[in-house]
């Protein structure tokens, strides 16, 4: 294995730059601290600029990680255990960690480019719920999402790229306001399937429609907003037993998309 040089200095330049980047007051956001080996491997696949990745020198550095980070020319340094443990103080200590550049925020542009259903969050707030959708919907085939009034402001934010493993850089993004969202949607000509409890149609149905969607989502608790509910084509629901009041917006989205797999995995090959 690659003999690898070891940061046993505070002083060295790289201790903070991971120091001012795990700050969480920066109010502009440049470079941004991915951790683990799955996120780090995901976000280098995904083209993702690295200035420098890292490990503790009390760990084995993973070799495929290593092999990926040496393809893409992307230095790899160990850090002494001590200083690490200094660096995430408090924190979950990350065994390997890089600091990346942020690439520029994701257009509508983007996603009209692709040829999958969107999926549109309209005021969904909780990260965690957010960075499965991101893992499902990249999955079976969704070509983008928008987040609507979702308090993340960056798809850099740590809690966003650690809920969805990394994910958050292989597939459009887009912060809008719901205006923007509108708009945009009318503009595609996609027609927009709300999902709620009373809806028109079964989520089956959504399987039979050949054209691209917008499937929306609403928030945890109050659902979908005024303006996205004038603006819907129809509803759509999911049949389940009365005594069960409401499932999970991640685990929706997941159903949703799976009858709309055969449609969107074939647009995308």
């Amino acid at each position: 294995m690659t003999e690898l040089d070891i940061i046993d200095k505070p002083s060295d330049p790289a201790v903070q730059r991971i120091i001012d980047v795990t700050k969480p007051s920066r109010s502009h956001i440049k470079t941004t601290l991915i951790e683990d080996v799955e996120p780090l491997t995901q976000c280098i696949t995904a083209g993702v600029e690295f200035i420098e990745v890292y490990g503790s020198d009390s760990t084995p550095f993973p070799p495929e990680l290593l092999e990926l980070c040496t393809q893409r020319k992307i230095p790899v340094r160990l850090i002494d255990s001590s200083i690490v443990n200094q660096l995430f103080k408090g924190e979950r200590k990350a065994k390997t960690f890089g600091i990346a550049r942020v690439p520029r925020p994701a257009r509508f542009s983007d996603i009209e480019s692709r040829s999958g259903d969107v999926v549109v969050l309209d005021g969904v707030k909780i990260v965690g719920n957010i960075g499965a959708i991101v893992r499902t919907s990249l999955a079976l085939g969704a070509s983008g999402i928008i987040l609507v009034d979702s308090d993340i402001t960056s798809i850099a934010d740590r809690r966003l790229q650690r809920a969805s493993r990394g994910y958050v850089f292989s597939l459009p993004v887009v912060l809008a306001d719901r205006e923007e969202a509108v708009a945009f949607i009318r503009e595609s000509g996609m027609p927009m399937m709300t999902l709620k409890a009373d809806g028109e149609l079964s989520v089956k149905d959504l399987g039979d429609r050949p054209e691209r969607l917008a499937l929306l989502f609403g928030s945890e608790k109050g659902g979908p907003s005024d303006l996205f509910e004038e603006a819907s084509s129809a509803s759509v629901s999911i049949p389940m037993i009365s005594s069960t009041e409401s499932l999970n917006v991640s685990v929706s989205l997941g159903i949703a998309l799976h009858a709309r797999s055969d449609r969107n995995l074939a647009a995308h090959r």
